[in-house]
């Protein structure tokens, strides 16, 4: 009997079937478990370069993202799904965009630092939602009077937004495109709170793709 170590279609189909059936990105590492180590690195790199080619021109795609390979909807089709599944997109405010943009650029930061750049208080509302769309997190206390946390982005902001590494962050003024072109599976999630936010402040209706496969959603 063959083995599929001999037969790179196969190993492509395992591939395949590993990333199509996965909630999460799946790093190079480990997808090489599928095949018990006898495979290196670098030629799963191969496979996963065929494999995005063998799904050229079709609805969905295989993509290279901060946590490791997904396949995704192409944004083009998105439209389509969402009539399957209508729901309002969620409303991020100019004031939520606007720290999640100082993290993001400025990082690690206080929120002291976030205040200071926007000149304005900034909610513990806003902080805490943000974490809890897992796009920022607590890294670590900076060694002045109070012990302030110091946030950063996370890789499921990275994920979400389709980016490999923050060297792929666009020019700070493009963020807030970027964000609502996103291409993770949040549509239909609970708005994050802006408590702080003047009325003024216009939200912005983001809707973000659908990966293929099933995702959590994002807590209250």
């Amino acid at each position: 009997m063959q083995s599929p170590l001999d037969d790179v279609g196969q190993m492509k189909t395992v591939l395949e079937t590993a990333l199509l059936t996965s909630q999460d990105p799946l790093p190079v590492g480990e997808l090489c478990r599928l095949f018990d180590g006898e495979i290196s690195a670098d030629t799963v790199g191969r496979l996963l370069d065929d494999l995005r080619a063998d799904w050229e021109g079709k609805g969905v795609e295989l993509v290279s993202v901060s946590s490791g390979y997904r396949f995704q909807t192409r944004a083009e089709f998105q439209k389509y799904l969402n009539r399957l599944n209508p729901q309002k997109p969620p409303k991020y405010s100019r004031a939520v965009l606007e720290t999640l943009a100082i993290i993001a650029y400025r990082q690690p930061v206080t929120r002291g630092d976030v205040e200071n750049i926007r000149g304005v208080s900034v909610s513990t509302g806003i902080l805490k939602a943000l974490e809890a769309r897992g796009w920022v997190d607590v890294v670590g206390h900076r060694d002045v009077p109070g012990k302030p946390a110091l946030y950063s982005t996370t890789r499921t902001f990275l994920d979400d937004l389709g980016l490999r590494s923050l060297e792929e962050l666009p020019p700070l003024d493009d963020l807030g495109t970027l964000v609502e072109g996103g291409t993770e599976q949040s549509a239909g999630e609970d708005d994050i709170p802006d408590t702080s936010a003047s009325h003024d402040e216009k939200n912005h209706e983001i809707e973000m793709p659908h990966s293929v496969s099933a995702a959590s959603s994002v807590p209250d």
